[in-house]
């Protein structure tokens, strides 16, 4: 069996960040708007986010498709974080890469909000496929 992939600082830290802003979201939908913003901002990610018009604030308001905005939470943020690291190790695994980076942080999160990371995709006025497409090329330069 082949070794985890170890983190990058820069996803260990996106991942920190990210932690602490979960205590304040209200919901599945505002905890994935977090992990956003906070990817825009750090390590290989940011700057295709950004080069795709996602800024500090979306462009419209979110569709509501998941109640009104205040859905309950589903787990603690040792919980998400936690799942969230599982998955990126996974994605890069799948890459065959021998870090793990804010790529896979970002795919581990679309993973585990699923529609409630599309919507707030969309409210920047983009989708899952633009980002990934972005993403996934500038990270094999």
């Amino acid at each position: 069996m082949t070794d985890s992939p170890a983190l990058s600082n820069e996803a260990a830290m996106v991942l920190g960040l990210a932690g602490t802003a979960m205590p304040f979201a209200r919901s599945r939908e505002e905890e994935a708007e977090r992990w956003l913003r906070v990817l825009r901002l750090h390590g290989d990610v940011s700057g295709a986010l950004q080069s795709l018009g996602i800024g500090e604030e979306p462009i419209a308001a979110p569709d509501g498709s998941s109640g009104n905005g205040h859905d309950s939470r589903q787990g603690t943020e040792h919980e998400v974080v936690t799942s969230i690291t599982q998955s990126a190790t996974e994605s890069a695994k799948r890459r065959s890469v021998q870090t793990v980076g804010t790529v896979d942080v970002l795919i581990g999160a679309m993973e585990y909000y699923g529609e409630d990371f599309d919507r707030v995709l969309k409210a920047y006025g983009t989708d899952r496929d633009e980002v990934l497409e972005r993403v996934l090329a500038e990270s094999q330069r």
